[in-house]
């Protein structure tokens, strides 16, 4: 059943649930710098080298056109004429061109004219093996093909014609092999380059991490000492972006539960433990309202104060009533009360409101035997001779409690008849004593010990009145 109660026995506990390894934001950074910049590069070098690559392979095409052209230009005559030194005169001509491996001259009948390898004169000329799918340019042919040896050469075609007359064809072949070797000398340069660009990235992150995870470690000692009650830390970051802004965010959050510790701290010192959690959890409760409640009141005042009063200096009388109020107050807050006021040289103790208590009755009892042991036990030292002259009045009933007062100043009251009869009780105990009302009694006989007093007739009552004194109290099992 929700009482509308605050429930003090279940602890704020913030669990960190983090499990796995620790890994810190420099080295995120590092990482994600890496795999970036890495990823970056591949994707721009596979585009770079696969278009220098085409450029190249076109570029090698061009180049053995010029070669082929030239022989197709000079060897229509010679071939006419079947001029075998001329062709092979003109081979060799073409032989130191850089890149070109072999230039061929064949006739109709496929027997080879010219070769730059003069063994191959005058023999049937053999198609090359291990080729590729041939490309056609105009009357231009070329295909890849690959030599036992592992080379691979790129051959150009072109028949030699006289007025469309085919007198055979013109090979040239120039080695591809330069273009692997530039890509992967160009793939290793990208590499260095990288590596470097990599370090660098690498260096960044360290250093942005570092500058990122020095004010977020202060942020965090700063929300330990937080947590730990010191609530004038602060944190000193002077940047100007975000983590500055969070900083200047923290520090107003420690300055503001700061003053809100301290007004709770303050405020402690007028009410108990328990209404000052119910107030700064839920400030609008009805409890504030007023409301009718079961509840028990005690009154304390000192026999013959008011003589002691006439007779020593003021200084001395708030000392001698500073120390009685904390005994009071004491007992009355270890036994779940409320120091509802003190007027004078009186104290009013609520027990059952503001917070609520089943057992308020016996919580009262107990807490004014406990505070008559502690009165007597200091007024043995003989320096306060108030705190023997205390007497006690108790009582149970229905009462209207709520905030008293007006918009100006207000303060938690009680009113009604059993206030006024706590107070009647008081007056009726001597020093030491406690009095109590029949309904207290009849609430706690089986506990209690007592010494009925003569029936009394007291201020707003027809009929005589029953009291009790107690003596004693049974401890808690």
């Amino acid at each position: 059943m929700n009482t509308g109660q605050p429930d003090s026995s279940q602890p704020a506990v913030m669990d960190d649930e983090r499990s796995g390894v620790r890994i810190s934001i420099k080295v995120k950074l590092a990482i994600a710098f890496t795999v970036i910049i890495g990823l970056t590069i591949l994707a721009l070098s596979v585009i770079f080298l696969n278009k220098q690559k085409e450029q190249l392979y076109i570029q090698t095409i061009e180049t053995g056109k010029i070669s082929l052209n030239y022989f197709v230009s000079n060897a229509s005559i010679p071939l006419l004429n079947d001029n075998i030194l001329e062709l092979n005169k003109l081979i060799k001509e073409t032989s130191s061109t850089e890149g070109l491996l072999y230039g061929i001259i064949i006739d109709r009948e496929k027997i080879v004219k010219a070769h730059t390898d003069s063994n191959q004169i005058g023999k049937p000329f053999q198609p090359f093996g291990n080729t590729k799918d041939a490309v056609s340019d105009g009357t231009v042919t070329f295909y890849q093909y690959m030599t036992p040896t592992g080379s691979n050469i790129l051959n150009l075609s072109r028949p030699v014609k006289i007025q469309d007359k085919v007198l055979g064809e013109v090979h040239v072949g120039i080695s591809v092999d330069f273009i692997e070797k530039m890509i992967k000398k160009e793939a290793l340069f990208i590499l260095m380059v990288a590596s470097f660009i990599i370090l660098g990235g690498i260096v960044i992150a360290i250093i942005m991490g570092i500058g990122l995870a020095k004010p977020i470690s202060k942020l965090v000692r700063a929300t330990r000492e937080i947590g730990n009650g010191n609530f004038k830390h602060r944190v000193n970051i002077k940047q100007n972006d975000e983590l500055g802004d969070l900083s200047s965010s923290f520090n107003y959050m420690a300055q503001e539960l700061g003053l809100k510790e301290m007004m709770k701290s303050s405020f402690g010192k007028y009410v108990s433990p328990e209404i000052v959690k119910m107030i700064m959890e839920n400030p609008e409760q009805t409890w504030l309202k007023g409301t009718r409640n079961e509840a028990t009141v005690l009154f304390t005042d000192i026999r013959g104060f008011t003589a002691y009063s006439e007779t020593h200096e003021p200084e001395d009388i708030v000392e001698s009533l500073n120390q009685y109020f904390e005994i009071a107050s004491k007992a009355i807050l270890d036994h779940g009360g409320h120091v509802d006021k003190f007027v004078g040289d009186a104290v009013l103790g609520l027990f059952g409101v503001p917070v609520k208590h089943e057992d308020h009755v016996e919580r009262a009892v107990r807490a004014c035997l406990a505070m008559q042991k502690e009165l007597k036990k200091a007024a043995e030292s003989g320096k306060n001779v108030l705190l023997a002259r205390i007497g006690i009045g108790v009582n149970s009933g229905v009462l209207v409690a709520g905030n008293l007062g007006s918009d100006i100043k207000m303060e938690y009251s009680v009113i009604g008849d059993t206030v006024n009869v706590a107070s009647r009780l008081n007056g009726l105990a001597k020093d030491g004593e406690t009095v109590v009302s029949k309904g207290i009694y009849e609430e706690l006989k089986n506990i209690i010990t007592v010494e009925a007093l003569p029936p009394t007739k007291i201020k707003g009552k027809t009929e005589p009145v029953e009291t009790f004194k107690v003596l004693t109290i049974k401890d808690k099992k």
